[in-house]
């Protein structure tokens, strides 16, 4: 894919998100791209998400007097040129050889934050050194040691938010990545890990997922050991009494949950399902959207993660009430696709979407898109 320098620039064959997600599938390897396109279990939880977001029909309003659309926003209490986000997403590099660093230079050029996952395949350091607004993602380790340096490194890097991922106890089968026996090449390292005691430079990042075994995902086998299935809420309490950072818990799909979140001072929590990669049998994010929403009643952010592919997707969002959305697979694709300018690429595709859904159902600015009726099909 050739992406367009500039608007106007007609080179570029990829109109649509879809378009985009085409051409990556052209240019990765099969056992990557089920990787990252696979679910869990059956994958229905993936076509549930897309299912329930077509479903929902803003109400459109007209004669408003305004030919303009402002699609800015706060999110965490920095400003975004939209209300997105980029996904927290594991080893970039095997989309394109610069991973994070190309996707957080077009997040940055784009004006919206990224979030660096604890599986980054760039140390958090060298990815917050292209400037934007970086969160950080943590998984939940069995050593809390790890964990409490993580949090450190993110603060010293300037990292604005922390996004703790809770719905993986223990990774959902992922049944592509079995019958492909996936493991990460050796060259895409989690780069945020230590070596183990005594193994070396060239250890650095090198994990049980990349040892290779026929039938069984060595990206699984590593999450079972390095992953602390038992994380409770007395752990978020006492990750909130260790960092100043805003605090934000991701995979809440439960309004019980949403409300014991905002019980220990979290300032966000995001409604997701994991893109349809954990629990095979979850509800679409966006249907429990609306339950999290009345149950935590302003007290805290709430964005919407899991099957966004448009600019209309962050609309249905915002007419339900979230704060803002955030984008995974699209940003991989356009990664694969054409690194940094495929991402730039993907970001500018959202944009416009945005900007065209909020002029066409008459809203100019997001506080408008909160008021649409929706319909539900």
């Amino acid at each position: 894919m050739t992406v367009p320098a500039h608007e106007g620039d007609h080179r570029s064959a990829a109109l649509s998100i879809a378009d985009v997600a085409l051409l990556a599938a052209d240019r990765l390897p099969a056992d990557v791209r089920d990787f990252v396109d696979g679910g869990s279990g059956d994958e229905s939880t993936q076509a549930a998400n897309r299912a329930a977001l077509d479903a929902l029909r803003p109400v459109p309003r007209v004669l408003g007097g305004t030919g303009e659309a402002d699609t800015s926003a706060t999110l965490l209490g920095s400003r975004a040129a939209l209300p997105l986000a980029v996904a927290p997403m594991a080893y970039q590099r095997l989309l394109h050889p610069e991973g994070e660093l190309a996707a957080a230079r077009a997040a940055r050029d784009a004006g919206v934050p990224y979030v660096i996952s604890t599986l980054s395949s760039f140390p958090i350091e060298e990815i917050t050194a292209v400037g934007g607004v970086c969160w950080f993602q943590l998984y939940w380790l069995r050593d809390r040691a790890v964990v409490l340096d993580l949090v450190r490194r993110a603060e010293a890097a300037g990292c604005e938010a922390l996004v703790v991922t809770v719905d993986v106890p223990h990774m959902g089968r992922r049944l592509r990545d079995v019958r492909n026996g996936f493991s990460l090449p050796d060259d895409v390292r989690a780069a945020n890990l230590a070596p183990a005691p005594d193994a070396g430079p060239a250890a650095a990042g090198r994990t049980a997922a990349h040892d290779r075994a026929s039938g069984a995902s060595a990206v699984a086998t590593h999450t079972a050991l390095a992953f602390d299935p038992a994380i409770g809420w007395d752990d978020l309490a006492w990750l909130r009494g260790q960092t100043a950072l805003p605090l934000v818990v991701k995979g809440v799909l439960d309004p019980r949950d949403a409300a014991r979140a905002v019980g220990i001072g979290a300032a966000g929590v995001i409604v997701s399902n994991h893109g349809g990669r954990q629990f095979a049998a979850a509800p679409p994010s966006v249907t429990a959207l609306a339950s999290v929403l009345d149950e935590v009643g302003g007290r805290c952010a709430v964005l919407l993660d899991s099957g966004v592919r448009g600019g209309t997707d962050i609309l249905r969002a915002l007419a339900l009430g979230a704060d803002g959305a955030l984008c995974g697979r699209p940003v991989l694709w356009g990664l694969a696709a054409d690194g940094e300018a495929g991402v730039r690429h993907v970001l500018r595709l959202l944009h416009t979407e945005l900007r065209e859904a909020l002029l066409l159902s008459g809203c100019p600015d997001l506080a408008a898109a909160r008021d649409l009726d929706v319909v539900r099909l």
